[in-house]
């Protein structure tokens, strides 16, 4: 699989592709060419992760069965994830949407928070959600992560700690390898992302 060569690839990259040009046919009467649409705003959903936390995806104007569920199952590990910081470890379901490498990276980056006795409050914002190939049954997701408008907690006093992580300032690049399984669904095999002040993650600065 060309995966795991195909994401360095990509974090020397900007975060969404340039929109191609529109094509008006040139033997058309100007009053029969297709017109200009007027652009709509982004699908947005929220997902309720605690009283505190809530994950809200900018959906793409438009995608097919695959990239949705590419898209579900990566919303479902950001969202579980958090679930399982903020429970304290007791909510594992983050495991369910990953496997092989991304199910040690994923174990790791809860550990860490319970280890430390940090939680979180606020939003995380996904967007620039774009499929960018399809090889069989893997396949990579590019996405823009927002967490500007989370705070790093105290887990035993509630409060803010007082230095806040990168990722909590600027928005970064995170790629995801995806594969799906003989079930249908399709999980997070490999997970890369770009540091928030990285070249790479230019492309999600807005």
């Amino acid at each position: 699989m060309r995966v795991a060569i195909a994401l360095v690839v990509l974090l020397s990259a900007a975060c969404a592709p340039s929109e191609a040009e529109r094509f008006t046919p040139a033997d058309l009467p100007p009053e029969i060419s297709s017109p200009s649409p007027t652009p709509t705003a982004p699908k947005v959903e929220t997902v309720q992760v605690s009283p505190d936390v809530q994950v809200v995806v900018e959906w793409p104007a438009t995608t097919d069965r695959d990239a949705t569920a590419m898209i579900n199952s990566f919303r479902d590990y950001r969202a579980g994830s958090f679930r399982a910081v903020v429970t304290g470890g007791r909510d594992v379901a983050y495991r369910e949407t990953v496997q092989e490498g991304a199910s040690l990276d994923a174990y790791a980056w809860v550990k860490a928070f319970l280890d430390q006795r940090r939680s979180v409050r606020g939003i995380s914002r996904l967007y620039s959600l774009n499929v960018v190939s399809v090889t069989g049954r893997g396949a990579e997701l590019n996405a823009c992560v927002d967490e500007t408008g989370m705070r790093l907690l105290d887990a035993e006093t509630g409060k803010a700690v007082r230095r806040q992580p990168d990722w909590a300032r600027r928005p970064f690049l995170q790629v995801a390898g995806l594969r799906r399984g003989d079930d249908g669904i399709w999980r997070i095999k490999l997970l890369q992302h770009a540091k928030p002040f990285s070249e790479a993650s230019k492309g999600c600065h807005r």
